[in-house]
């Protein structure tokens, strides 16, 4: 059995987990359910938790092989607020976390301390209270909708995107979709949660949607660029893990782009100190040089990259489990920032040909970590550094999809701008100091969030946007086009700004997101509304928050102080 192919977790879970796929591809070439989730990621399979939870049939389809997203096929550990292990999220968020860590309890051999550490970190990464392997968190995912895969209300078609789909007026009546293995099938439904990464539903459906950034004087926002810019649009990121062990050479095939990306100096503003391939980058809030150092023997001083997203901290478990630390890297090194590859004119062969070069970045870096880079030692290069194909799965053995921080966002009913949760912003707004200013309030909150205004270096050579935010809220709006009635935002495509994108789009606020989303169709599905007339009838509002707080959901955060 290939490795690829393994479902870590319970026998059981696994048995109906690929019996309800089995089912899936049984079906005939049109499949009718209550909802469709376009897109597996984070929001959707959270989508598809709340809309199964209330008994609805749900058909969920996913580009890749995996469920997850961010989780999994990004391999990026989550980002979170320094709030998360006691409120801050939605009670099957917490839940999920507790299961991953449940999971490494109940299936590795941790030795006794981390065992008994209620906040275990399995990989004691420094930018996550819990930094883990993608495969343990595509298990617990697997786990938490098996029950509902098992009694037929879920179908997941992986390896399945949307390529076309049926509107008529101010609805739509199905998506078609592809897949590898069961070619094209056509799904019905009066629901539609649009969940892929880019947003991919929405130009298909005729949702009226922006890309990149507004200017200064679309959205009022101080940190606005003064024209706007569709092509304004943030790195991706080609995600890989390495481990190392010394005196192994691991060294890999020199990259096909390694003469341009081994002497690529970023054109960015402000400047760049350099070569994107050194230890020295922008500090994301100062935008002064800043420097990092790398060593995997865990040997360096300051802030050492291997250990900053590390999946597995080998001293964590029995001697022989890891034979070192398991590094995630994504880093300032291979954001991908060049061309983007959504926006006005950017075809799916430029697309697929960027996404190629992203790959090639990070493995240009890898290659020059292990040959080239400065060790802390007065050498150069670990030729120990193994790349961990296992661990991303994916092409040329990265992760399996490239890190997407920046979709398509709808034209929302309405749209949180940084007048709403920027922290210099809300004090300007309201005169208030910072012990005080708080994020303004949404009579609509379906849910909760924190994190930092962060934009990463962008495709138009925008260099770092990194901005205090407050503890804010999802508003309902956010999830409604203006227009379109029966689908709704589940993820990082919702009404937002190019701004208030980068506090929006982690990890647990997706989840929040798309689960709000699964939980507004069952609710409208029972009432016979529509979400609109939800968010504009002040007894319906009530009553939905009310069973969202019944099912775990936070709507509002105590006054924390900002981050």
């Amino acid at each position: 059995m290939r490795r690829r192919d393994f479902i870590w977790g319970s026998s059981g879970a696994a048995a109906a987990w690929w019996a309800g796929l089995r089912a899936s591809a049984a079906e005939g070439r049109e499949i009718s359910a209550d909802l469709v989730v376009v897109g597996g990621g984070v929001g959707g399979c959270a989508a598809a938790l709340a809309a199964c939870r209330a008994g609805l049939r749900v058909v969920m389809t996913e580009e890749t092989d995996w469920i997850g997203g961010q989780l999994t096929s990004q391999a990026v550990p989550p980002d979170e607020h320094p709030w998360i292990e006691s409120h801050g999220c939605t009670a099957s968020y917490r839940r999920f976390r507790g299961l991953v860590r449940q999971f490494y309890r109940d299936h590795f051999p941790l030795l006794p301390g981390p065992r008994a550490e209620a906040r275990l970190n399995p990989g004691n990464g420094w930018v996550s209270r819990l930094c883990h392997e993608p495969r343990v968190a595509l298990a617990v995912l697997q786990q938490m909708l098996a029950p509902h895969v098992a009694s037929g209300r879920l179908r997941v078609l992986l390896r399945t995107r949307p390529i076309a789909a049926d509107a008529v007026a101010d609805r739509v009546r199905a998506v078609t979709v592809e897949g590898v293995e069961e070619g094209r099938r056509t799904l019905v439904a009066p629901w539609f949660i649009d969940a892929t990464e880019l947003g991919d539903l929405l130009p298909m459906v005729g949702i009226e949607h922006v890309v990149g950034a507004e200017s200064r004087s679309e959205t009022g926002e101080m940190h606005a660029p003064e024209k706007s810019d569709p092509m304004d649009q943030q790195a991706v990121t080609w995600c890989f893990a390495v481990d190392h062990a010394e005196g192994e050479d691991n060294v890999i095939a020199r990259p096909d782009r390694w003469s341009f990306w081994r002497d690529y100096v970023p054109a960015m503003t402000p400047p760049w100190p350099g070569r994107l391939l050194s230890w020295e980058c922008s500090h994301p809030i100062t935008l002064k040089p800043r420097s990092f150092a790398f060593d995997p023997t865990g040997r360096a001083a300051g802030y050492n990259l291997f250990t900053y997203r590390r999946l597995a901290d080998a001293g964590q478990f029995a001697a022989g489990t890891y034979r070192s630390g398991i590094s995630l890297v994504n880093w300032p090194q291979n954001d991908y920032w060049l061309l983007p590859i959504i926006g006005p004119g950017v075809t799916a062969a430029q697309a697929s040909e960027r996404l190629r070069d992203a790959r090639q970045l990070s493995l240009c870096l890898l290659y020059w970590m292990q040959t080239e880079a400065p060790r802390p030692d007065g050498g150069t290069g670990w030729k120990g550094l193994r790349l961990r194909e296992d661990v991303g799965d994916g092409p040329d053995g990265l992760a399996k999809a490239v890190y997407v921080r920046e979709a398509r966002r709808l034209l929302a009913e309405f749209t949180v701008t940084e007048r709403h949760v920027g922290e210099e912003s809300r004090m300007q707004e309201t005169g208030k100091g910072r012990e005080e200013v708080v994020a303004a309030d949404f009579q609509d909150s379906v849910g909760v969030g924190a994190y930092r205004i962060d934009l990463h270096p962008s495709t138009s050579g925008r260099n770092y946007v990194d901005l205090g935010s407050l503890p804010f809220q999802v508003p309902l709006g956010a999830l409604l086009p203006r227009r379109v009635e029966n689908v709704l935002a589940g993820g990082k495509n919702l009404g937002v700004t190019h701004i208030t994108n980068g506090c929006y789009r982690l990890h647990p606020v997706e989840w929040n997101i798309g689960e709000a989303a699964g939980a507004a169709v069952a609710f409208c599905k029972a009432r016979g509304v529509a979400p609109r007339a939800v968010r504009n009838r002040p007894p319906l509002l009530a009553e939905f928050q009310q069973r969202l707080r019944a099912e775990g959901f936070e709507l509002e955060w105590p006054r924390t102080r900002p981050l």
